[in-house]
């Protein structure tokens, strides 16, 4: 008996460590047996939000000129997209009936000045010897009036001759308030003159309107400026009105954009942005949020906004060329940064529920939220550095789960693939 003792101890040793091996085979074949599950280990990492729209290049503003006056085109000086400076022929018109036109009304002018030159100068001289010669005949008709009274009082004469006497003084003294009154009208203030320096002044008026519509006949570039488009050829009979030419005036290059209502939270003033054209991939250039509208589109449900160069504009932008704009609306430096295939719930505001590894399960974990891109998303707490988060939205908590760690990283900025086809790149932004 003494001596089965140890055999019965050696026994029930070899029978515990045989337990414990079938439970370690059995724990190691429920864990090869658990899924393997997509997971990132969270790493700080810089985040940068982006917003990409499409925009058209446009000038501070464009004027459509025309002619103010009906003529025939003599020609056409400019071509479409040539550079011109303020003043600039850009269209003449035929000016033969404009020029006899002016030559008439300028002859009626000179005509009007010599009548109030010589009003002022021979007509006075005139008017005066006129009163003098009219005093002189009172003068002689008082005279021969006094004579004939003192002969018919002395009865040489009748009373018929006295009446004769007298009426030719009173035509002396008619003829001589004739000549004050003409003398008078020829004064500065007098209404001949007033009459003929009104004639004179409409005379110059007539003039001065010929010689405006002779200047009309040629269209001129109201400041500097670039000719988009022409709509006149020579010989074509032109109305006042018509828009014979579109001009691009000089000024800042702006671009402009309808950006969906819905992002209108992210833009501000005075964010940077990179520009690419669709044909010039290779060439992109800075910009910046130059103003938004105060007021959304209703029909389109867009609101405009402008952004000016940084720098400046680049050879081959043309007016009303298509770009694809990329705004940096947020930044951070360096914060943990998860991707939103991550994020099991949504709960109001900006708070969450993903899924930790935890000991081969998973576990759920209520995190709060920051800065959101398209594809990642801040975590400002419940989470630290080196958690293991699981993606997909197929498990549940509490699964048994086997972590395979995958890449991750939050990426911006039109590069790559997206300058190839920036048009779809805003598409895809946008999500429309």
């Amino acid at each position: 008996m003494p001596a089965l003792a140890p055999l019965m101890k050696r026994r029930w040793l070899w029978g515990g460590a045989g337990l414990v091996l079938a439970l370690l085979v059995l724990w190691a074949w429920s864990a090869w047996r658990a899924p393997q599950v997509d997971a990132v280990v969270l790493q700080s990492m810089p985040l940068v939000r982006t917003l990409q729209f499409s925009a058209r290049v446009a000038t501070l503003s464009r004027v459509s000129v025309g002619s103010t006056v009906t003529g025939r085109v003599a020609s056409v000086v400019v071509d479409e997209g040539a550079q011109v400076r303020q003043g600039e022929v850009l269209v003449q018109l035929e000016t033969a009936e404009l020029q006899a036109a002016l030559g008439q009304a300028q002859g009626a002018e000179r005509q009007a000045a010599a009548r109030v030159v010589g009003l002022r100068s021979t007509g006075r001289t005139a008017a005066s010897a006129q009163v003098a010669q009219a005093q002189a005949s009172v003068r002689a008709a008082d005279a021969d009036l006094k004579r004939t009274q003192q002969l018919v009082a002395q009865g040489f004469l009748s009373d018929a001759r006295l009446d004769e006497v007298r009426r030719s003084v009173d035509v002396a003294q008619a003829q001589l308030l004739g000549a004050k009154a003409q003398a008078r009208a020829n004064e500065d203030q007098g209404s001949d003159v007033v009459q003929a320096q009104a004639q004179l002044a409409q005379a110059r008026a007539a003039s001065q309107s010929a010689q405006v519509r002779l200047e009309q006949a040629t269209v001129r570039a109201p400041t500097a400026a670039r000719v988009l488009s022409r709509s006149v050829e020579p010989g074509q009979i032109v109305q006042p009105g018509a828009a014979l030419m579109s001009l691009a005036l000089a000024g800042p290059t702006q671009l402009v954009a309808q950006v969906d209502e819905r992002f209108l939270d992210q833009l501000r003033v005075g964010q940077a942005a990179a520009v690419v054209a669709d044909a010039f991939a290779g060439q992109p250039f800075a910009a910046q949020v130059l103003s938004i509208a105060p007021a959304v589109d209703a029909q389109r449900g867009a609101i405009e906004v402008k952004l000016s160069l940084a720098g400046a504009a680049p050879a081959f932008l043309r007016e009303d060329m298509t770009l694809s704009v990329e705004v940096e609306t947020g930044r951070r430096d360096k914060t943990l940064v998860l991707p939103l295939a991550a994020l099991q719930e949504t709960a109001a505001g900006a708070t969450a529920s993903v899924l930790v590894a935890d000991h081969g399960r998973a576990r759920k974990q209520a995190v709060s939220l920051g800065l959101r891109t398209l594809g990642a998303v801040e975590v400002l707490e419940g989470l630290h550095e080196g958690d293991t988060v699981l993606l997909g939205n197929e498990l549940r908590a509490g699964a048994r789960v086997r972590p395979r760690e995958v890449a991750f990283r939050a990426s911006s900025g039109i590069s790559g693939a997206a300058r190839e086809d920036a048009a779809a790149t805003m598409t895809n932004a946008i999500g429309r």
